[in-house]
């Protein structure tokens, strides 16, 4: 690997991509949740291109769930990366802490600290950072946590101005701190003590003692930060992503007369007359938007086709699916793979199942099977 050195080059990583993906269906009904894109690229690349980018050439994925579709995709990007990528097998669904256990022959191979994400984050990864961090303080793990506005729907942490975690709090009826665990951390092997190879949950029977020990700090990560795993907090979470693309590579944003704001066009879409594009908007693969069409704080997903003066917003739209003329959907719709809707339809807020034709306007939020 180039740019890396031999102290980071050792360093593994386990992403945990077991769950079922149910928060976002309809789209999970067709691919495991990890491969959805987002932003025009699988969820789980986001991560794994981020880890290379900080040194690690080993990931073990902790999969249970459509594990076959996963493998094949992923071992064709991880040669690309240029990483090692190993497959865990969960029998039975392991929690949060199960499956480190489950795969600690790798994780415990060497003395280095390995990084564990969950795969539904999306932030700017801070990995290098991470690693200095934890190093400089020699303790056990490090968490990062994110400032969040609502911190009565999460845990919360509560450390000292060196980072050094004294407690958790979950869901605070009232304030004490607006610091919650982002779902990464880096642990030294020592902790693979600690877990036993059944269900166990890290963040209810692993990270408390850690803590009581002193053995715990957390990092606090800049930017923006985003659980997409539910398909309101995804399209929030593509708008902060856009919004940092702007910052970082605006090259990749689109720009032209029909654009609005922060897009994201995959240049094999197609885009007819007089459309307006944005903000917030991303369009994926072999899509076609034709003329007139109106799209706004919504993902395209590849090969679906948005016919002519229709008007989207807050939506996202499978694969392969046809939107008729003069439709109107709005108010987190989403279209599962390959629906179509009817010509002059209002959707407001369906959720429609794959392969299903739409020949009547949803009116209020619902699913349809």
């Amino acid at each position: 690997m180039c740019g890396t050195d031999n102290k980071t080059s050792r360093v593994k990583a386990l992403i945990l991509v077991g769950g079922y993906g149910t928060r976002l269906r309809p789209l999970t009904l067709s691919r495991p949740k990890p491969l959805v894109e987002f932003a025009n690229k699988p969820m789980l690349l986001h991560q794994m291109e981020a880890l290379v980018a900080a040194g690690v050439t080993e990931v073990v994925l902790a999969v249970s769930y459509r594990a076959e579709q996963m493998e094949q995709e992923l071992n064709t990007e991880a040669i690309k990366l240029g990483i090692n990528l190993i497959f865990s097998h969960e029998t039975e669904p392991l929690g949060t802490a199960g499956p480190l256990a489950l795969a600690k022959s790798i994780l415990g191979s060497t003395p280095e600290p390995f990084f564990v994400l969950n795969s539904d984050i999306i932030c700017e990864f801070p990995f290098r950072d991470l690693l200095a961090f934890h190093k400089n303080h020699g303790k056990e793990g490090t968490i990062v946590v994110t400032k969040v506005e609502e911190p009565s729907k999460y845990g919360v942490v509560l450390c000292d101005e060196d980072g050094k975690i004294d407690s958790f709090i979950e869901k605070p009826q009232e304030f004490v701190s607006n610091k919650i665990n982002a779902g990464m951390y880096i642990l030294n092997p020592d902790v693979l003590k600690r877990i036993p190879l059944k269900p166990t949950s890290i963040e209810k029977e692993v990270f408390p003692f850690m803590a009581n020990e002193g053995q715990l700090y957390a990092m606090e990560l800049e930017g923006f930060w985003m659980d997409v795993g539910q398909p309101r907090d995804f399209l929030t979470g593509m708008c902060l992503y856009l919004s940092s693309l702007r910052h970082r590579q605006p090259n990749l944003l689109g720009s032209g007369d029909s654009i609005v704001g922060n897009v994201l066009i995959d240049p094999t879409a197609k885009i007819g007359e007089g459309c307006r594009i944005g903000p917030n908007v991303t369009i994926g693969p072999n899509v076609i938007l034709e003329d007139g069409v109106c799209i706004k704080r919504s993902t395209i997903l590849e090969g679906a086709i948005i016919k002519s003066h229709s008007w989207l917003s807050g939506c996202i739209v499978g694969w392969r699916c046809i939107v008729g003329k003069w439709v109107r959907m709005e108010n987190i719709t989403v279209l599962g793979e390959d629906v179509i809707v009817k010509d002059e339809l209002y959707i407001n807020g369906g959720q429609v199942l794959p392969h299903k034709s739409i020949a009547s306007s949803v009116p209020e939020p619902q699913i349809i099977m």
